[in-house]
C-alpha cells in the first residue's frame, strides 16, 4: 500500500487512493537545518560612503553577520541575505577569510530557505572552499549539511547522501552533537528519497537519540515524522502509529494545535490501514475537533471525508451519510467541484447500500450535472 488516505470510489464499493499528507510531502520543516551566529547581534548601521579604517571595517562586518543572523532566525531572509551580502563585501575589503567563508556560508543557507537550491549550492561551495583553506571545521560541518539538503531538493540523492555522510564524519570528529544530529536526520530523508526506507529509518533512530540527549524537541518532533513516515511506507503500521503516538504527545507539550491535527490524520491513516476502523473514526473526530477551532476549512473538510469513509468500512452507512453530507456543504463553501463530485459519487454508493434509492439516483443525477458544467 502506499502512502495514502483512501477514499471510496464514486461509482462502486471499490477503494481508491489520494495523496497522503500532500502539506508533509513539501515542507522542509522535515529536515534539520543547522544555522550558526558568530558574534552578538548589534544595532549598528553602515553609513554609506563612510570611510572606516580596518579594524573598523571588521567590527562593522562582524556586527552586520550578527544582525544577519538575528534576521534569518526571524524568518526575515530576504533581510538576511542583504546583511549577509554586505558583511561579505566588508571581510573581502580587510582580505578575511575566515569572515568571507563564514558569510557565505551563511548565505548559502538562506538561499536554501528561500528554495532557491541552485544559489545555496553555488555560495556553499565558494564557502566550502574557504572553510577548508581557513581550517574552519565547524563551518564545514554546516556547509555539508546544507549542500547535502540542496542535493536532494534538486532531486540528486546520491550527492545528497555524499555531502551528509561528510557532515556527519566531520562533526563527529570535532564533537559537534548537534551537527550531528542534523546530519543523520538528513541522511534519514536522503536515503527516503531513494525508497531506503530501512537504512532511512536506521539513521533516524539515531538522530532521535542525539535529539532526546540535548533536548531539541523541535527536532525530535521532525525526526518522529520522519520515522513515522517512513515506517509507514514499509507497511510497517505498528512502528508508524507508535512513532505518531510519540508525536502526538510531544504537539501536546509544544501546545501546537496544527501539529496536533495533522499527526491526528496520519494517525487515522495508519489505524485505517490495519482495519482499525473504530480509532481512525477516533482519531477523524479528534482532528476535525482541532481544524473547527482553527478555523481550517480544508483540514475540517477532509477529517470529514476520513471520518466518513471509515465508517463506510464499517458498514455503518448512516452515520456514512451524515458526515460526506457535512463534507458536501464545506466542499461548495469553498467551490471545489473536485471534492464536491467525489462525495457525491461517495453518497451515491452509500445510499444505495442502505436501500435509499430515490436518494441515491438524486445524488447520481447532481454529479452528472456537476460533471456538464
Amino acid at each position: 500500500m502506499d502512502n495514502s488516505f483512501i477514499s471510496l470510489d464514486q461509482d462502486s464499493n471499490r477503494v481508491l487512493s489520494v495523496p497522503f499528507d500532500q502539506s508533509e510531502a513539501s515542507s522542509s520543516l522535515r529536515e534539520t537545518l543547522i544555522p550558526a551566529s558568530d558574534s552578538k547581534p548589534l544595532t549598528n548601521e553602515l553609513v554609506e560612503g563612510e570611510f572606516l579604517q580596518p579594524i573598523e571595517t571588521q567590527n562593522m562586518a562582524n556586527r552586520l553577520l550578527g544582525l544577519g543572523s538575528e534576521n534569518y532566525r526571524a524568518g526575515r531572509y530576504e533581510a538576511a541575505l542583504d546583511l549577509f551580502r554586505q558583511a561579505h563585501s566588508l571581510y573581502q575589503a580587510t582580505q578575511d577569510d575566515l569572515g568571507q567563508g563564514r558569510s557565505l556560508r551563511s548565505i548559502g543557507l538562506t538561499f536554501y530557505s528561500l528554495k532557491h537550491y541552485s544559489k545555496a549550492i553555488e555560495y556553499s561551495q565558494s564557502a566550502l572552499v574557504l572553510a577548508h583553506q581557513t581550517s574552519d571545521r565547524p563551518s564545514a560541518v554546516i556547509i555539508l549539511s546544507t549542500l547535502g539538503n540542496a542535493y536532494r531538493h534538486l532531486k540528486e540523492p546520491n550527492k545528497a547522501i555524499e555531502y551528509q555522510l561528510q557532515s556527519l564524519a566531520l562533526a563527529k570528529d570535532v564533537g559537534d552533537r548537534p551537527g550531528e544530529m542534523a546530519a543523520l536526520n538528513n541522511l534519514g530523508l536522503a536515503y527516503k528519497a531513494v525508497n531506503q526506507y530501512e537504512q532511512a529509518i536506521s539513521y533516524e533512530q539515531q538522530s532521535l537519540i542525539i535529539a532526546r540527549e540535548l533536548g531539541a524537541r523541535q527536532v525530535e518532533e521532525q525526526i518522529l515524522k520522519n520515522l513515522g513516515n517512513a515506517s509507514y511506507a514499509l507497511e510497517d503500521y505498528a512502528s508508524a502509529i507508535d512513532y505518531y503516538q510519540q508525536r502526538l504527545a510531544l504537539s501536546k507539550v509544544l501546545q501546537d494545535s496544527r501539529m496536533e491535527a495533522q499527526i491526528l490524520r496520519n494517525l487515522g491513516n495508519a489505524y485505517y490501514a490495519i482495519e482499525d476502523y473504530t480509532r481512525s473514526i477516533e482519531c477523524g473526530k479528534q482532528r476535525l475537533e482541532a481544524t473547527r477551532k482553527l478555523d481550517d476549512l480544508r483540514g475540517e473538510e477532509q477529517a470529514l471525508g476520513s471520518i466518513g469513509v471509515a465508517y463506510d468500512a464499517l458498514g455503518d452507512y448512516p452515520n456514512a451519510i451524515t458526515h460526506y453530507e457535512q463534507r458536501l456543504e464545506i466542499a461548495r463553501l469553498m467551490n471545489d467541484v473536485r471534492v464536491e463530485e467525489q462525495v457525491l459519487g461517495n453518497l451515491k454508493v452509500a445510499c444505495f447500500a442502505i436501500g435509499d434509492y430515490i436518494k441515491a439516483a438524486d445524488y447520481a443525477s447532481q454529479r452528472q450535472n456537476l460533471a456538464r458544467r
